[in-house]
């Protein structure tokens, strides 16, 4: 008979209830799950019912795996509990950047580097989500033809935000259809988000990057195993899309590559799908868009095209829900290659 596991899910916010919805899609083998908050309630997920409990120590003891769905901001649930979760003889999944960059914790896309999960000592980190779908598309490209540089522009969705960023572009919205002026920012994004792009997300540092930016460039050289890979971030911008992270990628590579050559390592490289029929009648076979992506555990690559004046450099475009694998799936992935591995304790 097949082991089953308790399970534990650290809030309820819009990567919160995509956990819970992916589990149930995975069949995850999971004998009970525990929905922890700041405040107990009954929640609803695709019509199943959970009752939420307050997070506190005691609320993991028994839990086999603790799946941490806190936002992108830093000093997270994870930090204040996720210790103590540990002691108790859970491990933790973190969906927060609090762990990301411990050299004893690994980052992990399972598709990449599901080998740094052995040895672990009860923490796992998930990536930031811009960067889960990007080294999706690298990895083959690394493994062939050795990456030498990464330029990366990124166009996010609101839910990257949580809940309250689609709330705040639902709200400006229904505004401005209304013929109503919005006179300032949200209280989630730094202006205007409804019909408007921010080249903005994170705090600056004192170059004039962002800290989502540079999650980009440390999270990519962990993820892949290589500090020598030259990141920059050309930018990270929120964009007034509900669902669905957009990148735009330029690559140089150590020996020459082909897009040719770049489709068909895509095409085998499980997760990722290539949407690259330029002379399609519909536009969802031209090229991915965020639209066609929502709800889908896969990510996809296309415009691909080489580099005008680099015979080692290519050009592509990339798309995935970003609360899906870049939150949700992959953090249930990751629970998943550790039962798989036999990461996972016994009690």
């Amino acid at each position: 008979m097949a082991q089953e596991f308790t399970v534990a899910v650290v809030g309820v916010g819009a990567v919160g209830e995509e956990i819970l919805r992916v589990m149930q899609e995975h069949s995850f083998p999971a004998k009970s799950i525990r929905v922890l908050a700041r405040t107990p309630r009954t929640i609803s997920v695709d019509g199943r019912s959970y009752q939420v409990e307050a997070t506190t120590a005691e609320a993991f003891d028994g839990v086999d795996i603790a799946l941490f769905a806190g936002t992108e901001g830093e000093k997270g649930a994870a930090v204040t509990f996720g210790p103590e979760a540990v002691k108790r003889g859970a491990v933790i999944i973190d969906n927060g950047a609090d762990f990301r960059m411990r050299p004893d914790v690994p980052l992990c896309v399972p598709e990449v580097n599901g080998a740094a999960l052995e040895g672990h000592s009860g923490i796992i980190a998930n990536p930031n989500c811009s960067t889960a779908q990007l080294v999706l598309t690298l990895k083959p490209l690394h493994d062939a033809f050795g990456l030498k540089r990464v330029m990366i522009s990124t166009y996010q969705a609101v839910s990257g935000a949580g809940s309250a960023g689609i709330d705040e572009l639902n709200a400006q919205n229904t505004q401005l259809a209304q013929g109503k002026k919005i006179d300032q920012a949200g209280p989630t994004f730094s202006a205007q988000i409804a019909a408007n792009v921010i080249p903005h997300i994170g705090g600056f540092d004192d170059q004039g990057y962002t800290s989502e930016e540079m999650k980009l460039v440390h999270e990519t050289r962990k993820i892949l195993g290589d500090p020598s890979i030259r990141v920059t971030p050309m930018v990270t911008a929120r964009v007034p899309v509900a669902i669905g992270h957009s990148e735009a990628v330029l690559v140089e590579t150590e020996r020459p590559v082909t897009p040719e050559a770049a489709r068909a390592l895509w095409r085998e490289f499980p997760s990722l799908e290539v949407v690259d029929d330029l002379k399609n009648d519909s536009a969802s076979k031209r090229y991915p868009m965020p639209l066609d992506c929502a709800g889908s555990d896969t990510t996809y690559v296309g415009r691909i095209r080489q580099d005008l004046d680099n015979p080692n450099g290519l050009a592509f475009w990339v798309v995935s829900d970003n609360l899906r694998k870049g939150a949700a799936s992959n953090a249930v992935q990751i629970a998943e290659e550790l039962i798989k591995r036999g990461l996972v304790k016994k009690r």
